[in-house]
């Protein structure tokens, strides 16, 4: 696509930007793989639409304003790479155009109070977990919120489990093979700790020591994504610090995490760090791409068990891992693996997409929870706790109880010899 757009004065991304402009060719291929487009059906609300809207803004045409309602719309799920042909690094450009035009205004009083409210809880542990227990203690309180903050009430927990505290260090079982960091995220920590626990076990019985380092925090992908890359280089940085001293692998439990720290060379471009962001992003892996590299113990289970595997977006799309997460679950004897319609479609969570923009989540979500339901399986696998969140929350509200489980959880409960325990869903 032909532009006008400043480069020069777009700071050090502003090349990124517009070589994502200058890539899309206006094909349409990003159209129906796009989720708020096959909601909406609103060009504007496609990729299509948006990468012509924001090289509008950036050539000083439009009003950033105007173009804020369809820029928020966007999932950032980067679904349309998948589908391009023309290989738009759509996701550098979104994110890139998000912290340079950053637009409040278009917002309503709520939605900045929303996303105030969950930038500055959810990257923080002790902090969400404070929010949590104290959105639980005042349930009986909800209906009398106001509408405008019912989409933060509905994502409080029935239940939040007991607080885990990974060692620093869990050395691997019998001959040691390999040495391996582990960044546990921010909102795993307090929505489902078993997930690290689970990831530590498995990596161990594989002979792997797992280190976890204690000053790493959030790795910056929820504030990067809604356009504050200035805390989010903040955290990047501090991750970078915690990490360094080592060139072991820097495994990651959460599609959203790995995504984000991947973007660290774009996220520090211009900056000091940035030959250290790229250092550290070269080093990290989803877990799921290291396990499959490893042998494992036997695995096999006493009856049949159907297994559906959803793909976050961030692991297939802007990660482009599909096949190890799958093969790792077809090493367990007894396991069959059923395929889910539109698996690679978001389920809406998106990291605060679902605070943030909670009438098309919610639809989404619907969608999600309904072709796990079709697909008639006994369990569904993923590897991202926000996917995990949503689908297991709009299941239970359609009235099913499938068990909702991380790849590593299924892969300890296998070791373990216990994944036939787990209840079926109905």
């Amino acid at each position: 696509m032909l532009h006008r757009i400043p480069v020069e004065t777009l700071g050090p991304r502003g090349e990124a930007m517009a070589q994502a402009v200058t890539s899309c060719v206006h094909c349409g291929f990003c159209l129906p793989t796009c989720p708020t487009y096959e909601v909406l059906g609103d060009e504007a609300d496609s990729p299509r639409g948006r990468i012509f809207l924001m090289k509008e803004v950036l050539e000083g045409n439009l009003k950033p304003e105007d173009a804020a309602p369809h820029i928020d719309r966007c999932l950032g799920c980067v679904s349309c790479q998948s589908s391009c042909p023309s290989g738009v690094h759509y996701g550098d450009l979104l994110s890139s155009y998000r912290s340079s035009t950053h637009v409040d205004s278009a917002r309503g009083f709520f939605a900045k109070l929303r996303r105030k409210i969950a930038s500055l809880t959810v990257p923080y542990p002790r902090r969400f977990a404070i929010a949590m227990r104290l959105g639980q203690l005042t349930a009986s309180l909800a209906r009398f919120a106001p509408a405008g903050l019912q989409p933060l009430v509905e994502l409080v927990p029935e239940s939040i489990p007991p607080a885990q505290t990974p060692p620093e260090v869990s050395p691997g079982i019998g001959k040691e093979i390999a040495t391996v960091t582990l960044h546990i995220g921010c909102a795993a920590q307090v929505l489902n700790p078993d997930i690290t626990a689970s990831a530590i076990r498995v990596l161990n019985r594989c002979g792997v020591t797992v280190r976890v380092p204690q000053s790493q925090v959030c790795c910056g992908s929820l504030h990067w994504h809604i356009g504050d890359s200035a805390r989010a280089i903040k955290l990047a940085k501090k991750n970078i610090t915690a990490f360094a001293g080592s060139s072991d692998a820097i495994l990651t439990t959460a599609a959203g995490c790995g995504s984000g720290m991947h973007e660290y060379p774009l996220m520090l471009a211009g900056d000091s760090a940035a030959d250290q962001g790229q250092q550290f992003s070269n080093r990290v892996s989803d877990i799921s791409v290291y396990l499959d590299s490893l042998a494992m113990p036997p695995m096999k289970v006493s009856r049949p068990i159907r297994i559906a595997y959803h793909d976050a977006c961030h692991l297939a799309h802007a990660q482009r891992v599909r096949r190890q997460p799958r093969d790792l679950l077809a090493r367990i004897e007894g396991v069959t693996l059923v395929p889910l319609v539109d698996s690679e479609l978001c389920c809406g969570s998106a990291g605060t997409y679902n605070i943030d923009q909670p009438e098309i989540a919610k639809e989404l979500g619907q969608r999600k929870a309904q072709t796990v339901i079709d697909a008639r399986c006994d369990i569904v696998a993923l590897g991202n706790i926000g996917c995990q969140v949503q689908i297991e929350q709009h299941l239970r509200k359609l009235g099913n109880h499938t068990p909702v489980l991380h790849v590593a959880q299924i892969l300890d409960l296998a070791q373990q010899g216990k994944l036939d325990a787990v209840p079926i869903g109905d």
